[in-house]
């Protein structure tokens, strides 16, 4: 099986073009595991399959490092656009991905380096659409209409969470000293608190001001990971929430930087980022 290997930020994923490779559906989930293993794998925070689609321009199929599905990538859409528009396999500046049933568009930025060049994509704004704020469609257990500042105890402690889903779901913690917190340690323990349904991503927060913070996160099924583009477009949304910044800014990750709008007036959410291709290769997966 022919892969690519890419990264948005340093959330790096395994990218199978399903156009030309075809796995039984039943063998992804151990094929990821296998393939995602930063040992004994080609090492990812996951696999990313590019199939064909009919109510938009390609799908993504998402998987995480441990197998399961997952709706959204933010990062991982980004590099979709990349290597569809890098491989000659659309010539539009404009597509639409869809992903777990929900269609998100994209716009490509095209470096050349003369004017017969056709180009690469160096950088991708995704409308990421609206956020939802609903406790049952996040799926958060709370009371009210929206979670915004409660409180939940893990692990003894008292938080104070805002959850957001940008397609996937998120609990965002604001917080000091976020290069300093022992993830691995807190973050399972967020990941599968009762509250959550489904799991959850967790953010933690560093504002540093009006227009920048930092955050480090941990996502489901993965861990620790050095970006997560719809947790920065869900701290967005929730530092809005909370009064803490204005409705752009600029993300601070372990990998880089990400730009996040929340266009209030009409309810979207967009994000703008680099996708960037690491190498290709083949694996032979009959003998994983």
């Amino acid at each position: 099986m022919k892969f690519t290997k890419m990264h948005g930020c340093g959330n790096d994923y395994i990218y199978v073009n399903g156009f030309e490779e075809q796995i039984a559906p039943e063998k992804k989930p151990d094929i990821v595991r296998v393939l995602s293993d930063r040992h004994f794998g080609i090492g990812g925070d996951g696999v990313i399959f590019i199939n064909p689609a009919e109510e938009a321009d390609f799908e993504m199929e998402m998987y995480n490092a441990d197998g399961s599905r997952a709706e959204m990538c933010g990062n991982g859409i980004r590099c979709v656009a990349k290597f569809v528009y890098d491989r000659g396999m659309t010539d539009a500046a404009q597509i639409s991905v869809i992903s777990a049933g929900k269609i998100k568009y994209l716009d490509l930025t095209v470096e050349k380096k003369n004017a017969d060049d056709r180009g690469t994509v160096t950088k991708v704004r995704v409308n990421m659409g609206s956020p939802i704020l609903t406790p049952s469609q996040i799926p958060v257990v709370a009371d009210g209409e929206q979670v915004v500042n409660e409180p939940i105890w893990v692990d003894d402690k008292e938080y104070r969470m805002t959850c957001v889903s940008v397609g996937n779901p998120h609990a965002v913690i604001f917080t000091e000293g976020v290069a300093d917190m022992k993830l691995e340690q807190i973050g399972p323990s967020f990941e599968n608190h009762v509250r959550f349904p489904n799991r959850i991503n967790t953010e933690f927060v560093e504002v540093h001001d009006r227009q920048t913070v930092s955050m480090r996160v941990w996502e489901r099924g993965t861990g620790e990971t050095l970006a997560c583009g719809t947790g920065c477009c869900a701290t967005a949304v929730a530092c809005v929430l909370n009064g803490l910044t204005d409705d752009k800014i600029t993300v601070k990750l372990l990998g880089g930087e990400l730009q996040i709008e929340w266009d209030q007036k009409a309810n979207l959410v967009f994000m703008t980022g680099p996708a960037t291709t690491v190498f290709d290769g083949e694996v032979d997966i009959e003998k994983l």
